[in-house]
């Protein structure tokens, strides 16, 4: 990983403005898109496969009266007097109304057809508005004239307030608060680094990252329902993890640059190191958002996709857009000489150096010198925060929980003081009347039923509709939509519904705003455990890859579990408890029911952030020799400071959301703000290091056979160095294009293994290995780059071994001559390796085939071998000779031939002296034989390795070589 990021990085650094104008255009086209398609973010909180929904859907297509939209208009007189004196004006309205094109019906409270809505003293109703379709099928237009249509209700001095869903405050934007929250982050950027270039770039990359992905959210809403807090959602951790990102790599480059290091190799060095801890960061937190996606929730689903887009845009502009930008920065990102920033950033680099004085070094400590204390502190900390955590209350969004003033707040509270609680949140019951013949009767029957229940205010009378297949009851409960009793009562009416379907043969379903709720926060519930299963476990499955320890993994997931207790303490005393409400603008009430699945997402990603910026420092110490407490101190302190300000930064911005956020951003701020901060500073930075003291040597353990199974993920940079000093030793080989150094071929078979080999093959010239074949096989096979060396140096064109294999594996055809092959003709044979070299281009195939065919002859025939014609069969010679053909025909600078032990002498030596007639005379031959070659125009090396125990085959002639040898 390290290796590829740190080419990436390269390529960017050279490549700037070609990234730069790419990041350009992308940012362009998805704003472009956007824009122009004219997406609309629309709320849906459909749950496909829930009763609640099965019974929408079946409304929609028998009783679409009462499937559609609907609003409450809740009217009281503004002198107290009783609304039965205004019932014509009333009853006008609602007539103007109905003859709206989406409207579908609007009741009167003095209609026969009302129910339960006019209050007892007579001064407050409630007009029922049905439109055609659903929320987010309603337009502007519409809305501007129900407001048209009951002016005159306003002018006759009745106050008229909107409620439902459509009245909602779902609108959410960017103010100036978010603005702030990104100034502070600037500061924080700008005190981090002391230069305002340099505290600039991380804003830069992420505001570019943002700009995709958030055009590219408005462009899928053109097509698909989106919610209006998701791309606030996916702004918001977009916007944090960003910046964070940035820091991250930015604050390895500034350190790489106070020590001397040129600017192209430290952008491309920090790319591949700090880089690959933010890939696997950011690859933590992608895991965890979409782990919403097992909730089966469509509006969750698509919050968690968005805002994992936005965190891989993120990741992308790191490690991408921030390198080319270091080129235009140049040296000036560089520390001035003697500042304290050089002076920080050498002591961060020094592993040998004095004890650092800095504010972190200092910390940790303090921590180690009592880990038992820090420890035993931590848990008194998060512990106390988390007791409010155990009365949390879960809802969805309703008329409670908009802001006082607004007239969907004045209609749910008008309606909850003068008609009670449950008038806000009436069930429907919808029956499937189809198989009984007394329809009014069974309807009757049913509401008695209903209205034994306990909990239940009022029922209405059931109404059929038109088909006679379908008929409606309305239940209203005592309590409010987000009371556990009504839940209950939802719970209570389903396990009637057995019994009335055998008594009556009429099946039930319980829908409603309410129901679909209550069956959200059922769903929820269901999945919290799967997703937390999935999400931390695959979460601690890559902190395993990353650390190659058990225990690390497990203390940082334990530690996640702590802080996201705490944060929600702190949600629940906020939002539900209304410690500070006013001050933040928060009207107290039960907290949203997706939050804890949401905020664990978020949090569990970031949170991993921390442990892997934290503890990579640790473990690359301890790796490099440390003592565990020393490569504590020592990782903690060269991170601390980064981390703080990664921190500050999430902070901030998470902060900046909660004064004038929607009600759903707001809950998800605070919890994400109080979370980043308990899990940063009290968690990683004071629990981590304490923890990992006590384990000692232990925090590092991993069984030996799970070692060997899990691949090498280097995000400490140990192969980049490797591969960065291979690189060295390859550019020194000026003039060689095949170069080896103490190599030792990996075989199975140990004794077969040859001594180490030293090689230098020019352009033009001959490697011949000899010797048995289980030894020279493996060591012609690495030559090839088809098998990774045990150990030394290889470099095949310029192209390392093994840190560059898939390059070398380009640059080098092979064949193995000593297979047979059977039922090839040349043409097809050479047709066949050429396409693969030419796809798209089929008349340079015929025309390089016809030119191969034309040289393989006469080759042929120069070594004596029968005329080789292009769709007639070959004999063993010829058909060995097409192959290698094909081989060189690839166009590598080096080819590699093996040829087995019962390949007769004459014919390997015959073959090789038609493979050299027709290699181009810069490319490097490779033979593997069993006994040596000689060239005729090219300078050979030999490689002899132990001789073979199996003696040669007993030479047989074949009529092309027999008319040789005469």
């Amino acid at each position: 990983m390290a290796t590829l990021l740190y080419r990436i990085g390269s390529f960017s650094f050279r490549r700037a403005w070609a990234v730069i104008a790419a990041w350009l255009l992308l940012a362009a086209l998805a704003l472009g898109a956007g824009l122009g398609l004219g997406g609309q973010m629309q709320e849906s909180f459909a749950i496909p496969g829930t009763e609640s929904q099965a019974a929408i859907d079946r409304l929609a297509a028998v009783f679409p009266e009462t499937a559609g939209a609907s609003a409450q208009l809740v009217l009281q007189s503004d002198d107290g007097a009783p609304l039965d004196a205004s019932r014509d004006e009333i009853d006008a309205v609602a007539s103007d109304l109905t003859d709206l094109e989406q409207v579908s019906q609007a009741v009167s409270p003095f209609s026969e057809y009302a129910f339960d809505a006019v209050s007892k003293d007579g001064r407050t109703a409630v007009m029922q508005v049905q439109f055609d379709g659903a929320v987010e099928d309603i337009t502007d237009v519409t809305l501007d004239e129900v407001d048209a249509a009951v002016e005159p209700l306003q002018r006759a001095g009745i106050s008229v307030d909107f409620g439902g869903m459509l009245y909602q405050d779902v609108e959410y934007g960017v103010t100036v608060t978010e603005l702030i929250g990104v100034i502070i982050a600037g500061i924080v950027l700008l005190v981090t680094f002391g230069s305002l270039i340099a505290a600039g770039i991380p804003l830069l990359t992420a505001i570019f990252g943002l700009a995709v992905s958030m055009g590219a959210v408005l462009a899928v809403a053109a097509f698909a329902t989106i919610s209006n807090a998701t791309p606030m959602l996916a702004l918001m951790i977009g916007l944090a993890v960003g910046i964070d990102y940035g820091l991250f790599v930015l604050s390895r480059h500034r350190q790489q640059l106070a020590q001397g290091i040129a600017p192209a190799e430290s952008a491309a060095m920090a790319t591949g190191t700090a880089g690959s801890a933010v890939v696997f960061a950011g690859l933590t937190v992608i895991i965890a958002l979409l782990g919403l996606l097992v909730v089966g929730i469509p509006f969750l689903s698509t919050m968690g996709i968005a805002a994992a887009f936005a965190v891989l845009l993120a990741v992308v502009a790191t490690v991408t857009l921030l390198p080319a930008v270091f080129r235009l920065a140049g040296s000036r990102l560089a520390p001035r000489a003697g500042s304290r920033t050089e002076r920080r950033a050498l002591a961060a680099a020094s592993a040998d150096g004095p004890p650092s004085k800095a504010l972190g070094a200092r910390w940790v400590r303090g921590v180690l010198k009592a880990p038992v204390a820090a420890v035993v502190l931590v848990l008194a900390v998060l512990g106390t925060l988390a007791v409010p955590a155990f009365s949390l209350q879960l809802a969805l969004p309703s008329g409670a929980s908009d802001p006082e003033g607004t007239t969907a707040r004045q209609a749910y509270d008008t309606i909850a003081n003068d008609l009670g609680e449950g008038r806000n949140g009436p069930l429907i019951v919808a029956v499937d009347i189809t198989q009984t013949t007394e329809v009014l009767e069974s309807l009757e029957a049913i509401s008695d039923e209903l209205r034994a229940l306990p909990g239940v205010d009022a029922v209405s009378a059931g109404m059929p509709n038109r088909s006679l297949d379908t008929g409606v009851i309305q239940v209203i409960p005592e309590t409010g939509p987000a009371d556990p009793a009504t839940a209950q009562l939802v719970h209570d009416i389903r396990d009637l519904a057995p019994g009335i379907a055998a008594e009556h043969d009429t099946p039930i379903a319980v829908t409603g705003t309410t129901a679909v709720q209550i069956d959200i926060s059922q769903r929820l519930n269901d999945a919290l455990l799967p997703f937390g299963v999935i999400v931390v476990g695959l979460s601690i499955v890559l902190l395993m890859l990353v650390f190659r320890s058990v225990l690390v993994p497990l203390k940082a997931a334990l530690g996640f579990v702590l802080s996201v207790l705490a944060s929600f303490g702190v949600v629940v005393a906020v939002f539900q408890w209304g410690w500070g409400a006013e001050l933040l603008g928060i009207t107290p009430g039960p907290v949203l029911s997706f939050m804890p699945i949401l905020l664990m997402a978020v949090l569990f990603g970031l949170a991993m952030d921390y442990e892997v910026f934290l503890v990579s420092g640790m473990r690359e110490r301890y790796v490099h020799g440390a003592e565990p407490r020393q490569a504590i101190e020592r990782g903690f302190a060269g991170a601390a400071r980064v981390v703080t300000a990664a921190a500050l930064i999430m902070f901030a911005v998470f902060v900046s959301f909660v004064p004038e956020g929607s009600g759903v951003i707001k809950v998800m701020a605070l919890g994400l703000a109080a979370g980043v901060f308990l899990d940063a500073f009290l968690v990683r930075m004071t629990l981590v290091p304490a923890v990992m003291a006590l384990m000692g040597r232990t925090a590092w353990w991993l069984p030996r056979r799970l070692d060997r199974a899990m691949p090498d993920v280097d995000i400490e940079g140990a192969r980049l160095l490797e591969h960065r000093e291979a690189v060295a030793w390859a550019r020194d080989r000026d003039g060689s294009v095949l170069s080896a150094a103490a190599l030792q071929p990996a075989s199975h078979d140990a004794e077969a293994c040859p001594a180490t080999v030293d090689v230098e093959i020019a352009a033009g010239e001959a490697l011949v290995i000899t010797g048995a074949e289980r030894s020279r096989s493996p060591l012609a096979q690495t030559f090839a780059a088809r098998r990774v060396p045990a150990s030394g140096r290889l470099q095949l064109a310029g192209h390392t071994v093994p840190s560059d294999v898939a390059r070398a594996r380009m640059a080098v055809a092979y064949a193995d001559l000593g297979t047979e092959q059977a039922g090839l003709t040349a043409g097809s044979l050479l047709e066949e390796r050429l396409r693969l070299r030419h796809p798209w281009r089929p008349s340079l195939v015929r025309r390089e085939t016809r030119e191969w065919l034309s040289r393989l002859d006469t080759a042929s025939r120069s070594a004596g071998l029968q005329p080789i014609s292009p769709r007639a069969g070959l004999d063993r010679a010829q058909s060995r000779l097409a192959v290698a053909a094909a081989v060189l025909a690839e166009g590598t600078p080096i080819a590699v031939f093996e040829f087995g032990n019962d390949s007769p002498q004459l014919e390997v030596e015959t073959l090789a002296r038609a493979i050299e007639s027709l290699a181009d005379p810069s490319t490097v031959l490779v033979f593997s034989a069993p006994m040596p070659l000689a060239m005729t125009s090219r300078r050979v090396h030999h490689v002899p390795l132990p001789p073979t125990t199996t003696p040669l085959p007993s030479f047989t002639t074949t009529p092309s070589l027999e008319e040789a040898v005469r």
